[in-house]
């Protein structure tokens, strides 16, 4: 009977099938050296991006396999902060201002404490704006001048409620926008340990550490560190004409320390042909079933070496590989390269074979990792080439990457 349905009703039959489920991929990178460590976290998102371009892939990237948990202190801190700045704004509009100065000291300190869980400086500049405006209230000018100066610094755009401040304190900050220490500008010297940490400054995206963030305002600025697995850092900086450095320790998560256990042996195997024990432990832990794993090594002016392999980590079994050499980031081309090589292993994989080479003692050599990129675009799609007529052009229809 139940064939007889089947066979009167295909179409039915084909549409209570369940779809396939979609196949949970993540890209992790091992650093060989320290020079290699600053590097990682950067790459390894080039890598997800190029495999979120396949549709059959559900990817999951290293903050939510390690978590980067903010700091609950900070979190706290700014709940404080955030209630000392009610009621400092109740007494200021009370006209009470010694009061609101008294209340404001303590939300400035509770809010500067924040800095790890502010993405925009919304509630410590509304502070630091009324605190300036007490000061002038009072007539510290040169004080309300120092803060309104932070405040620029902070949030170049930050605009005064006309309703709240008078014109006296809001032409006071015009006057210090147009001073010459509101145009000084300073360096910042950001490291962390371990490397390559995610860089913001007032909310922005600057970069990996660790790094130099150039022609940053006098004043003080909200510095915050991410890095996938570890608790997220932010503290409040204070830039003067003079380089100024900051070091940050980072506190990994449970999950990641367990990670950093297994790192050593799955380093071991990504260049061998055999299955992976430790690449199926690592997946099996993580809840991953494919995994573009890879190592990187720091090759100092001969670049930065990945030696990476797509693996099914349910087997162990690495499905394609390549080793790669990367020439430097100078116009933005990592990106690319890294999305081309995603694209190059993953439909070698999907298409059950790698492409025949001669032999040489070292498996991966000549292995740069852009073979076969010139037919592929992101995705796994090959590319359809189009016949031009010949002219008196000898390179006429040459572009530069048949035989990568």
């Amino acid at each position: 009977m139940k064939a007889l349905a089947l066979a009167l009703f295909p179409a039915l039959a084909l549409a209570a099938a369940p779809p396939p489920t979609p196949r949970r991929v993540s890209a992790l990178l091992i650093p060989m050296d320290q020079g290699a460590e600053a590097r990682g976290v950067k790459l390894e998102s080039y890598l997800l991006e190029g495999l979120e371009q396949f549709s059959g892939f559900t990817v999951r990237k290293p903050e939510e396999l390690f978590g980067m948990p903010q700091d609950e202190e900070a979190k706290a801190s700014l709940q404080r902060g955030t209630q000392g700045l009610t009621q400092s704004l109740k007494a200021y509009e009370a006209n009470d201002y010694e009061d609101a100065e008294r209340k404001l000291r303590a939300a400035l300190k509770e809010l500067q404490a924040a800095a790890g869980v502010m993405s925009t400086c919304t509630e410590l500049c509304e502070a630091t704006a009324l605190y300036a405006a007490v000061l002038h209230r009072r007539g510290d000018v040169e004080e309300a001048r120092l803060h309104l100066i932070d405040l620029m610094a902070l949030s170049p755009t930050f605009e005064l409620n006309p309703k709240r401040y008078p014109k006296e304190f809001i032409a006071l900050r015009a006057q210090v926008a147009t001073s010459r220490s509101a145009m000084l500008r300073g360096s910042a010297v950001v490291k962390s340990q371990p490397a390559g940490a995610r860089v913001y400054v007032d909310g922005e995206f600057q970069g990996y550490t660790p790094m130099t963030v150039n022609t940053m305002q006098v004043g003080k600025h909200l510095l915050r560190l991410e890095r996938p697995g570890f608790r997220q850092h932010g503290e409040l900086i204070e830039v003067s004409p003079d380089d100024v450095e900051v070091a940050a320790e980072l506190t990994p998560t449970p999950e990641y320390k367990k990670y950093d256990a297994q790192l050593d042996a799955v380093a071991a195997e990504i260049v061998k042909t055999a299955p992976s024990p430790a690449a199926t432990a690592l997946g099996k832990a993580l809840g991953v079933d494919r995994g573009m794993l890879g190592t990187v090594k720091a090759l100092g002016p001969q670049g930065t070496e990945l030696v990476v392999g797509f693996f099914d980590l349910r087997s162990g079994k690495k499905l394609a590989g390549k080793r790669v050499v990367l020439q430097g980031d100078e116009f933005g081309q990592e990106k690319a390269e890294l999305g081309r090589l995603v694209n190059a292993l993953v439909t070698t994989a999907l298409g059950g074979g790698t492409p025949k080479e001669k032999k040489h003692s070292d498996p991966l050599d000549n292995r740069q990792g852009t073979e076969d990129w010139n037919g592929e675009s992101a995705g796994g799609r090959r590319g359809v080439s189009e016949k031009k007529p010949r002219g008196g052009d000898p390179l006429d229809g040459v572009n530069g990457t048949e035989d990568w």
